[in-house]
């Protein structure tokens, strides 16, 4: 099974080498780098390059967004499965896609534990996210799945299609509502750590950024499930999220 991983970055001079280098330690050796630069003025471009492997494509242009990057990504897989790896995150061991691939083996999509870091320097996380098996009608009860660590048969893709571009910081949550809910895909877990995230993006910089986000996961569940103008999903996302953060 050959594992296509895409890197969505722009501007990410100070973190994307690490990223880079995270996906080549891994000891798998089915996999590609798909990184979708959104028309980079930094060096970020320049240390891809430096990397000079066989594994990486570079595409550079400029887009509409994080999600348009990715689906960019998406259009460029050529592998039996993929996931997504932020330019400021890194794999939390080097046999995460190993993992992956074998978990894949009896299931169409597989999520692992999230680790949420300030840096990359070895340090405890400061928020965890152990994410638990779908199971129907779940995300009606508040269920959501960590996205950095999630990974899918291609076979999901070719269904599912792309990325929603309408949200800022929750297109991962409508397509894998829709792989899930929708169109009824399997799912397993991983109980090992798989990357370590940086905190600071979209939905994690702050208790605004989560509140931002976890409307936007209701609107997405108006417009997929039907939910009413608030559901009991709202409070079990919020409460959830704030658990991971107090460490509970």
């Amino acid at each position: 099974m050959k594992i296509s991983v895409i890197m969505a970055t722009y501007n990410s001079q100070n973190t994307i080498g690490a990223a880079i280098e995270s996906f080549l330690a891994q000891k798998y050796p089915k996999k590609e780098l798909i990184v979708v630069d959104g028309a980079s003025e930094d060096d970020t471009l320049t240390i891809v390059k430096q990397f000079q492997s066989p594994l990486i494509r570079l595409y550079s242009e400029l887009d509409k967004g994080i999600y348009d990057a990715m689906n960019k990504g998406l259009r460029q897989v050529s592998g039996d499965a993929f996931g997504c790896l932020n330019s400021d995150d890194c794999y939390a061991r080097t046999d995460a896609l190993s993992l992956i691939a074998r978990a894949l083996e009896g299931a169409d999509l597989v999520s692992g534990r999230l680790h949420f870091v300030r840096e990359h320097d070895g340090s405890a996380p400061v928020r965890i996210w152990q994410p638990t098996k779908h199971y129907s009608g779940a995300h009606a009860r508040g269920f959501s799945l960590p996205h950095p660590t999630t990974y899918a048969r291609s076979a999901v893709l070719d269904r599912v299609g792309t990325f929603s571009t309408e949200y800022r910081s929750a297109s991962d949550y409508d397509w894998l509502l829709r792989a899930l809910e929708l169109e009824g895909f399997s799912h397993t877990v991983i109980e090992e750590a798989l990357v370590n995230m940086r905190i600071g993006g979209e939905s994690t910089a702050g208790l605004k950024a989560i509140l931002q986000n976890s409307r936007e996961l209701l609107s997405i569940r108006r417009d997929r499930l039907g939910s009413g103008l608030i559901d009991a999903a709202l409070f079990l996302n919020l409460i959830k999220k704030l658990r991971q953060r107090a460490g509970v």
